[in-house]
């Protein structure tokens, strides 16, 4: 949430600096100021929830964003399974909605926007990137507390 707060106050910073002419229909200042505040507020409360987090002092995920990759098939095929009963059905049907929403033609915000059209594109991949990564990285270590070494079974 930090880096999509960040990337839309960005956005509303460039709008400030660079654009003149209004974006459907309002005015090129006020969509930059809403921008800039609306990515300070999610860039804050992004911050909060890394500390709530950290607070808790619970086991994160592991692995690198390589690992990571490479155990989203894993992670697929064991909750199929029901061997790996941490991932919750509606996280799914979130990501796909995700990728839905992605491919489909209509967005909440048009793509004619300049810049605003992409935000929301923009926060939906941002946001499925770092939950999958969350849920592989998650997965990696529930991998790693219950590898089965009778078998031979190692984490990666």
């Amino acid at each position: 949430m930090v880096v999509f707060g960040s990337l839309i106050s960005l956005s509303g910073l460039l709008i400030l600096l660079f654009r003149t002419a209004p974006l459907g229909g309002l005015s090129s200042s006020v969509a930059g100021w809403v921008l800039l505040a609306l990515g300070v507020v999610f860039a804050g409360l992004g911050v909060l929830r890394n500390r709530r987090k950290r607070a808790r002092n619970s086991p994160g995920p592991v692995g690198n964003p390589i690992q990571r990759l490479k155990a989203l098939p894993r992670l697929w095929k064991a909750w199929r399974s029901g061997n790996y009963p941490e991932l919750p059905r509606s996280q799914v049907v979130l990501w796909a909605a995700a990728l839905v929403y992605l491919v489909s033609p209509i967005d909440v915000l048009p793509e004619f926007l300049p810049v605003i059209g992409v935000a929301d594109d923009a926060g939906v991949v941002v946001w499925l990137l770092s939950t999958l990564s969350l849920a592989s990285g998650s997965y990696l270590r529930w991998e790693k507390d219950h590898r089965d070494t009778g078998r031979g079974i190692e984490s990666p």
